[in-house]
């Protein structure tokens, strides 16, 4: 469903391959490499277009973002919580190990580091990703793997955070057994009551 943020009049053919162009560039010069009149040329509309209708180039990023999230999330069903925990954390594994789709992610993070609109942005996209992944805690609890006190998102957000921090912070490559650990240690936390969900706190 598209959201109030859409400026009017757009079509869907043009914000489509103004998108595209928008991936491919910054899969090719990442987020610095990024230009309005690049992804203008590349995607065969005119630069005034652009300019009037995304504004810069962070406006290009969250309208991909956006996009993004929005699609739907390929979300595991193996019928236990650690395998679907386990799929969840190597599908953020495989996203960064892409060939086509790993430099695109890795621009979107570097852009979130260096633009307030762009971390907004990445933030909301993080958000949507978690609550569809978070599908496979609420399954947990529903066959009584889990306990129903437990905060489904954070869940999935300690089972991916080893990922993006490996990734971004210590530079490491992260293999599929790396994304299994990760995913085993969230769910050893959920197990013993760590990732509760927080009471309130009043006043």
């Amino acid at each position: 469903m598209e959201t109030s943020k859409r400026p009017g009049g757009r079509s869907a053919r043009v914000r489509d391959a103004v998108r595209r162009a928008t991936l491919a560039e910054l899969a090719e010069h990442g987020f610095r490499g990024l230009t309005v009149e690049n992804v203008a040329e590349r995607s065969g509309v005119h630069k005034t277009t652009v300019y009037r209708r995304w504004g810069s180039v962070e406006g290009l990023i969250s309208d991909a973002l956006e996009l993004a999230g929005a699609e739907p999330w390929p979300i595991p069903d193996t019928g236990t919580i650690e395998g679907d925990l386990r799929g969840v954390a190597r599908l953020v594994q495989n996203g960064f190990a892409d060939p086509e789709l790993g430099p695109v992610s890795s621009a979107f993070v570097a852009a979130a580091m260096q633009n307030p609109d762009a971390a907004r942005a990445l933030h909301d996209f993080f958000e949507s990703r978690h609550e569809q992944s978070s599908r496979v805690v609420r399954r947990a609890v529903e066959r009584g793997e889990l306990p129903d006190t437990v905060d489904v998102l954070e869940v999935i957000r300690v089972a991916v955070a080893p990922i993006y921090y490996r990734l971004f912070v210590a530079h490491e490559p992260v293999t599929r057994a790396d994304a299994d650990r990760a995913a085993d240690a969230a769910l050893a936390a959920a197990r013993a009551g760590v990732l509760a969900a927080r009471a309130e706190p009043h006043g």
